[in-house]
């Protein structure tokens, strides 16, 4: 477990250098990412290279005894280059052109882009790629950020067009696969196709999905090129990229395939003021975080590899960027820190040194104030560096796993049916309900070997085929047990829908779902469960059990008794059916039941505190504005309490 740090030595005079880097390591880091946003600083104008400061800056971060992440600096193409290739600038899904003026301006798929991004990728790694103080590369920085992901100009039109054609083989697979006999939507050729953008109504769902899906195989080949000159230069270096909080517009699952290790950039308030979260719920945690917000996106990112991960930027102070942007509790950055080396992670890296003096981020905190003095996050800092020494390192696998999948959360956002539908929202409620029960979690892929788990919860998986439900049903015939969320077997890869649904899942859920209810917001129904009557929202699907037993039923007048969960035994193992999205307090005492059967304990935690036990040294942690009684638990503490924002090591 390691610190880190985000520099940029071309923002500061350069008799700065060497007494940060000094400051640096007597702080107790020990990387320093640089570079990223430097292509302007290193080439001027077209072919006038200057790279001597880049030089100078990584050998006198090397000679302090830090090691560097040289990003490659594509995130901003330099005005001259733009005005030289007017087509890299991509165009949104209104048609409208954007321009030069910040950043992450370019299309994935303007060719010219491509050829530029290869020379000064190659031109970097030539030059820094045996570099003894460079350890590592980050490609770009926050691929697709400011929906930057999906671009409709004529570069993605040509490029989809035989991204359409590689996949479906001929046009009468597409119109059969799309089902465009629909509003009279068939195509004779793969060249009619256009971007699912500027119609009259919404787009053809199948249509969109596959452009989603081929936007993200867009951004995943960019980076594949990057990877491949990075490894062909400097062999044996690491390399990453930083994804973003619940960053949803590419797979990250196949961008990681080509990385040695997925980082993401941790901004727990700004990320609690965006959420959709009751305002109550966000004054709690105003200064801290919600605990599930920050942890949900930590245990996503460790799951994407199945390894540990990094923070390539830790908040360390007030952020720029939410609508509303508070100061810190003291403490919480250190809080945050051992938070996120809970969950998995091998660095965090703070952003950044010292406060920019100006730019669109100048009101975003650093380590240090705008005059260089230590801000307040300095002396946390420092004292989690003294901490992690003594830190177990090794991470062990969780008892459950939470199924999450982009394509999915694609489809069901394309499709709602229902305004307070999110499946982010759905998968957090799930997270959430187990994380407050003291369970660890692994979020992965469905397609991921589960054998290592008794309990997997699938919330929404809405696209299944013949092979995944293969995958699902061996799973539980081997004695998993698998819990599938509302809208789960609902729809073909395509985005047709199985008749009957759940298709082929039918089998191993033992019932047949024939209406869904789609509730407004501030509509709730309720379920009786074991002669208890618990809440739901947004959506209900209604279950006919074909083999499978009753656990609980509707109480709703529409469809009162209906079937509203269920459980079928297959093989060795169980699938429990959840019809509806249910409040928290359904989903405790559901998972209750399903932890027992499944014979695995829980512990019942005090709002806002958190345990992890992923290491074998675990941590309480307390992300309250005030002391938690915490006598109750079976946890040797000295007084029975937590204090405020406090992280207690255990000895597990």
């Amino acid at each position: 477990m390691e610190l880190g740090v985000c520099y940029y030595p071309e923002h500061w005079p350069e008799d700065t250098w060497a007494p940060d880097a000094a400051r640096m390591k007597a702080l107790g880091l020990t990387w320093v990412r640089i570079g990223e946003f430097a292509w302007s600083a290193l080439e001027p104008s077209p072919g006038e290279l200057h790279f001597d400061w880049l030089d100078r800056a990584v050998d006198t971060l090397g000679s302090a005894g830090l090691k560097v992440v040289l990003g490659t600096p594509t995130a901003t193409p330099p005005k001259w280059l733009v005005d030289a290739y007017p087509e890299i600038l991509p165009v949104d899904a209104w048609g409208r052109l954007r321009g030069f003026g910040s950043r992450r301006h370019y299309c994935f798929n303007a060719e010219s882009y491509r050829r530029e991004t290869e020379r000064i990728v190659t031109l970097l790694a030539e030059r820094y790629g045996h570099h003894q103080a460079v350890q590592a590369w980050q490609t770009d920085n926050e691929y697709g950020h400011h929906g930057t992901a999906r671009c409709y100009c004529q570069n993605c039109q040509r490029a989809f067009r035989g991204w359409l054609e590689e996949r479906y083989g001929t046009i009468e697979a597409l119109n059969e696969a799309w089902f465009t006999v629909f509003w009279s939507m068939c195509y004779s050729s793969f060249d009619e196709v256009d971007l699912p953008n500027l119609t009259v109504t919404e787009p053809h769902p199948s249509h969109s999905l596959d452009f989603y899906r081929f936007s993200s195989d867009s951004v995943v080949a960019y980076n594949r090129l990057q990877v491949k000159i990075l490894r062909e230069h400097s062999p044996g270096r690491l390399i990453t990229h930083n994804t973003a909080i619940f960053f949803e517009l590419y797979d990250q699952y196949k961008l990681a395939e080509d990385l040695d290790v997925l980082a993401w950039d941790n901004y727990p308030l700004g990320m609690l003021e965006e959420s959709p979260l009751p305002d109550e719920v966000k004054a709690c945690y105003l200064r801290s975080g919600h605990p599930d917000l920050v942890g949900f996106n930590h245990d996503l990112y460790r799951g994407v590899k199945g390894k540990p991960f990094w923070v390539m930027e830790q908040q360390p102070g007030q952020v720029n960027w939410a609508p509303s942007n508070p100061l810190p509790a003291p403490g919480v950055v250190r809080l945050w820190s051992h938070q996120a080396f809970a969950h998995g992670a091998e660095v965090v890296s703070y952003f950044r040194w010292r406060a920019a003096p100006g730019g669109q981020e100048l009101m975003h905190a650093g380590l240090n104030l705008h005059d260089g003095r230590p801000d307040r996050a300095s002396a946390e800092v420092s004292g989690v560096a003294e901490e992690i020494p003594n830190r177990d390192g090794e991470y062990r696998q969780a008892g459950v796993a939470l199924l999450h999948d982009y394509e999915n959360l694609w489809a069901t956002t394309l499709q709602p049916h229902a305004q307070g539908w999110n499946y982010w929202g759905l998968l957090v409620g799930y997270y959430a309900a187990l994380r407050s029960l003291g369970l660890d979690l692994d979020i992965v892929s469905p397609q991921r070997d589960l054998s290592g788990y008794k309990l997997a919860f699938a919330p929404a998986l809405h696209l299944v085929d013949e092979s995944l439900a293969g995958h699902l049903t061996r799973y539980v015939e081997r004695g998993g047990h698998l819990v599938l969320g509302p809208r789960s077997g609902a729809k073909t890869l395509s985005n047709r829908v199985h008749a009957p649904i759940p298709g082929p899942l039918r089998g191993l859920a033992g019932v047949r779902i024939d209406h869904v209810d789609s509730l407004r917001p501030g509509v709730t129904g309720a379920v009786t469960i074991a002669e208890s009557s618990y809440l739901y929202q947004t959506w209900a699907d209604l279950l006919t059990p074909e083999g499978a037993e009753v656990l609980g039923t509707y109480q709703t007048d529409a469809y009162a008794g209906t079937a509203a969960v269920t459980q079928n035994t297959y093989g060795r193992g169980r699938c429990t059916v959840v019809g509806p999205w249910g409040t928290e307090a359904f989903h405790l005492n559901l998972f209750k039941r399903l932890l027992e059967q499944a014979g695995l304990g829980w512990l019942e935690l005090p709002e806002g505190v958190r345990l992890n036990r992923l290491r074998r040294q675990g941590i309480l942690q307390n992300f309250n504005s005030e002391a938690v009684a915490t006598a109750h638990l079976p946890l040797e503490l000295e007084d029975g309490t937590i204090a405020a924002h406090d992280v207690v090591f255990l000895k597990l």
